[in-house]
């Protein structure tokens, strides 16, 4: 007995020491760009690495606001992750409903099918979606980006799975009190999946903010661009400013572990939640 519980403790410290280098693994990156975004250009590739310079160059943080108009592309990329982000959630979490707690005919083939385009890369229909958007006359808008990503086919099957961990009885008694399927959706479906939804919310955000294809492709005016395609006018022809990109880069970090930060406890609930019905 004794012997079990100390091989137990033993793989406890060896599980935790594997975790904890992990851990490190994953930050030395980021660890990494902090240093360089306060460094002179020659100084960033140095070997060894300083990881913490002797003279930081803090003007790398002011420079940047003038040296593009990165207040401009903040604002653009804000709107369009922001927007984007509220409409996948309206849409999966509605579609999702609909699938997982009404009945109608052919639901499984049509769920099937609009899974099915998660396999798809979005490569192969990239240029059919150019040439539609711009028969729309949305060329060089926000709004052919918008429409493009405001249906997610992973967001109603993440959001579906988790509907179907709620009890069908819940909505047949509101049903029988006379609730209508838009007041059940609102009323009890959405407040009890904000786990769901903070997961999905943390996805999309991510996704959207850090979209790079999808702008370089649609966006050609400078004042619409995002801050993926602002932060390449920091590379010029023949040399490029990498602390400047890196100062650059680390202000667009912000709003990520802001939006993380404040969702992580519903996270990991909403993650494994989504996985408890098939």
């Amino acid at each position: 007995m004794v012997k079990t519980s100390q091989k137990s403790r033993i793989n406890k410290v060896i599980l935790y020491v594997v975790l904890i280098a992990i851990t490190v693994l994953m930050l030395i990156p980021f660890i990494w760009m902090l240093s360089a975004s306060l460094k002179y250009d020659k100084d960033v590739f140095t070997v060894p690495i300083k990881w913490i310079p002797e003279n930081p160059k803090w003007d790398n943080y002011k420079v940047i606001w003038t040296k593009i108009p990165l207040l401009r592309f903040v604002l653009n990329t804000s709107k369009i992750t922001l927007i984007v982000t509220a409409l996948q959630l309206l849409t999966s979490s509605f579609a999702a409903y609909a699938f997982a707690k009404l009945e109608f005919k052919s639901k499984n083939a049509l769920f099937l099918g609009y899974i099915a385009t998660i396999a798809v890369p979005w490569q192969v229909y990239m240029v059919p979606q150019f040439i539609m958007m711009r028969s729309f006359g949305l060329n060089d808008t926000h709004l052919a980006i918008i429409c493009l990503q405001a249906f997610s086919a992973f967001g109603v099957f993440m959001m579906r799975q988790f509907y179907q961990g709620i009890p069908d009885s819940l909505c047949e008694a509101a049903r029988i009190d006379g609730m209508s399927e838009y007041k059940i959706y609102r009323k009890i479906m959405l407040p009890l999946s904000k786990p769901a939804l903070s997961t999905l919310t943390i996805f999309t955000f991510v996704a959207t903010w850090n979209d790079f294809l999808g702008p370089s492709i649609y966006l050609t005016t400078q004042n619409k661009k995002t801050l993926q395609i602002g932060l390449r006018m920091f590379i010029g022809q023949y040399s490029s400013e990498y602390g400047l990109i890196m100062a650059a880069s680390v202000i667009s970090l912000i709003p990520v572990l802001i939006v993380f930060l404040c969702l992580q406890k519903y996270f990991v609930e909403g993650v494994a939640a989504t996985g408890i019905k098939g």
